[in-house]
């Protein structure tokens, strides 16, 4: 039986990877800011952006997903040097943050795995993402850094999801008719579910993505590469 952990695994993306895996079999530790009882995972309350406990991780981990992030979708002259802090302490210094805290657990596993979450306004100029964009920016140059840094033993990728049926992103998907104003956006005329980013990382986690590191995912409807008008 394998051990990940899943940081901010009890909503949205988080929750759903967290059932996931919790399906499969897998031993599963979750770190949330607002614990909640989940049944077959063993639930740390902890805070990325702060000090960690890591005293209920097993001795091994065999992988670790980071899911917290932020939208803060503003024109670039109403975003505040806060506003950039903000996401950027929540996207890449909680990712640092976690990541530093458990490698002597990563290191334990034969081969172990790190997923971790970016945009697809990073490659996509989006009005009105200058803060999250920058902050992702970031995310992604960590997974290729880390990526080359830790060969061979422990493999690093990222997800770039498009906009997700998430609580993070209720304001954005309100109503019906925002719902399906985002969906034609796509390619594929749909957004995203959790499930269908809860299935990558099942994928990034397991031995069928063992020739793979380094690499970011564009998990988004097709919005990053394809244009059908």
């Amino acid at each position: 039986m394998k051990q990940f952990l899943v940081v901010g695994g009890t909503s949205g993306i988080g929750l759903a990877v967290t059932l996931a895996l919790i399906n499969q079999g897998h031993g599963v530790h979750v770190w949330a800011r607002t614990p909640t009882q989940i049944q077959g995972a063993e639930v740390c309350e902890n805070d990325a952006t702060a000090s960690l406990d890591v005293s209920s991780l097993p001795e091994r981990l065999d992988g670790v997903v980071y899911c917290p992030g932020s939208i803060n979708l503003k024109p670039f002259h109403r975003l505040s040097a806060e506003d950039f802090v903000h996401d950027w302490q929540v996207n890449v210094m909680g990712a640092v943050n976690c990541l530093q805290a458990v490698l002597p657990y990563l290191k334990k596993a034969e081969r172990a795995s790190v997923v971790l979450f970016s945009t697809v306004a990073v490659g996509v100029g989006m009005p009105f993402h200058a803060s999250i964009a920058s902050a992702k920016g970031a995310v992604e140059g960590l997974t290729r850094s880390l990526a080359a840094e830790w060969a061979p033993k422990i493999r690093v990728n990222a997800i770039a999801p498009s906009l997700t049926q998430t609580p993070l992103a209720q304001k954005l998907l309100a109503t019906e008719e925002k719902v399906e104003a985002a969906a034609k956006r796509h390619p594929l005329q749909q957004i995203g579910s959790p499930e269908d980013l809860a299935a990558m990382v099942s994928f990034l986690l397991g031995d069928e993505s063992k020739w793979m590191t380094g690499q970011i995912l564009h998990i988004d409807g097709g919005l990053s590469s394809v244009k059908t008008s």
